[in-house]
Formats: structure tokens, sequence, C-alpha cells
């Protein structure tokens, strides 16, 4: 029996634009590297030490500006990872504020303070409050683990407080869906471009 739904962000709930982001940090920022840190479930170089609490937001700006056209601003940054979100699903929405009716919801995604900035935004944008949706947050940045490492949902699963396969976790990587499932929840892959209330019908 499901008794609690964890969600991954980016793939799952928000529709992720690699394409623009990619063109984003070029036209914004004359930063060409994007395309060597940027990947769809695990991000790369000072990128990917941003999301595991490595380095910090104003850090990760600092090194990308130094490597950006001149006059570059740290805004200029953060909208060029804004462009990595192209936004929700209507049944998405639906299904979420759905489930939050008769589920505790939780978030657990491999993610970084900038990111995390615009997709609290763009929840409430969709009329999703977060601070009521979701119970709580599990961010690699903030914990210093990344998925698919087992710690992350030991960790998870103790601050939720119920056993791991009581636990039900959806993520679009099957790497991570594998390592939830290693460590007793239950998990399922979401595929892009399906509907997310049909991965989730016999709840």
């Amino acid at each position: 029996m499901v008794k609690a739904v964890i969600f991954d962000i980016g793939g799952v709930l928000i529709n992720l634009d690699m394409d623009g982001c990619i063109r984003a940090f070029r036209e914004n920022l004359g930063f060409e590297r994007i395309t060597e840190l940027l990947d769809p479930y695990h991000q790369k170089g000072i990128y990917g030490d941003m999301e595991a609490g490595i380095l910090s937001a104003d850090e990760f700006r600092a090194q990308v500006l130094r490597e950006s056209a001149p006059g570059s601003r740290p805004e200029d940054v953060d909208r060029s990872m804004r462009a990595l979100l192209s936004g929700m699903e209507a049944d998405t929405v639906e299904t979420v504020k759905d489930l939050s009716a008769r589920y505790p919801l939780y978030l657990l995604s491999n993610n970084n303070p900038i990111s995390m900035g615009h997709i609290l935004h763009m929840f409430q944008d969709y009329g999703i409050n977060p601070e009521t949706t979701f119970r709580e947050q599990f961010i690699s940045c903030e914990m210093k683990l990344l998925k698919p490492s087992a710690q992350i949902y030991m960790e998870a699963v103790t601050r939720v407080g119920l056993p791991a396969q009581e636990i039900l976790f959806i993520d679009d990587n099957d790497a991570n869906v594998q390592a939830a499932r290693a460590v007793g929840l239950q998990a399922r892959v979401y595929v892009a471009g399906t509907r997310l209330s049909i991965l989730l019908s016999d709840l």
C-alpha cells in the first residue's frame, strides 16, 4: 500500500528544454561550454558541483561569468538557467493537486539554488502552492547528496517517517528508479510526453 509519494522535479513535474537552455547561455552570455555541463539527468563540471552543494550559487555565477562575454551579469546567468524549465502539463498540474488532497507529497531532486527559485515560482504560476502541496523538499545541493546514491533515498525515507515499502518514488531516469528500489522504495519510471495521471491511475 502506498501512503506517500515522492516526485522528481525536472523531467517529471516540470518539462525540460535542453536546447533552449544551451541557446540562452550562448545568446545571453556567450558561454559556449554549457554543452559540456548540461545533462538531462546528472549535470557535470561546475553545474554538477553546484547541485552537489560543493559550489554555492554565487560561486557558480562567478565561474560562468569568467568565461562569458564582457558586460555579462549574474542575472544573465539566472535568466539562462530559467530557460531550462519549459512549464508544466495541465494533466500534471491536476494530478498533483488531486494527489495532494489524498497523500503526503514530497520532492526529491538533483537540483541547485538558482533553479529551485525559478521552480517554486513556476509552481505558483500554475496554481500549486509548494508550501502546502509538498510536505518537504529533498534537494541535493542542500543535502549534499546526489541521486542515485543510496544515502539520499535513505535520508528521505527517514524524514518521511514511513517504511520504505509504503513510499512511491517517481523519476524519469531508470538508474534513479532502480537505486530507489534497492533501498526498498516502490518506484516507477515516468516517460516524457506521457500523462502522469495514467502512470498513477491506480492510486
